[in-house]
């Protein structure tokens, strides 16, 4: 497995911007996402980027957030921005050694949590108005 450390979450006004980073270690993962999870809620795909690959959105993010890999530091991030109370929640960093199309079974989307094996603690959004 990967092991994953995220960190940058915190509170921030409608509007505002955070930077979320999700360090590696362990393995190199091939496919990395960003998933979140607000209360009472089941966990959802954000965004997800592969080595050399394309990257993938929910439909309510794109145009805001932008998910990049720095190869050299093995690291991810997650770059929110006109944020909303709506994605106040605990995102979470998932990565697999497999291909993206792979872990989601070719399926089109991020595919499902259980299908990522490695996991990060996961880090908090707040977003207030």
């Amino acid at each position: 497995h990967v092991q994953l450390v995220e960190s940058g979450g915190g509170s921030v006004q409608v509007g505002g911007s955070l930077r979320l980073s999700c360090a590696a270690s362990g393995y190199t993962p091939y496919c990395m996402a960003w998933f979140r999870q607000a209360p009472g809620k089941d966990r959802e795909g954000v965004a997800q980027i592969e080595t050399g690959g394309p990257t993938t959105y929910a439909e309510s993010v794109k145009g805001r957030f932008t998910i990049s890999k720095d190869y050299a530091k093995n690291t991810l991030y997650l770059q929110m921005s006109s944020l909303k109370p709506e994605d106040s929640a605990t995102y979470y960093c998932a990565a697999d050694t497999r291909r993206c199309s792979v872990v989601t079974g070719g399926r089109p989307g991020m595919g499902r949590p259980t299908q990522y094996t490695s996991w990060g603690q996961g880090t908090q959004v707040t977003v207030s108005s």
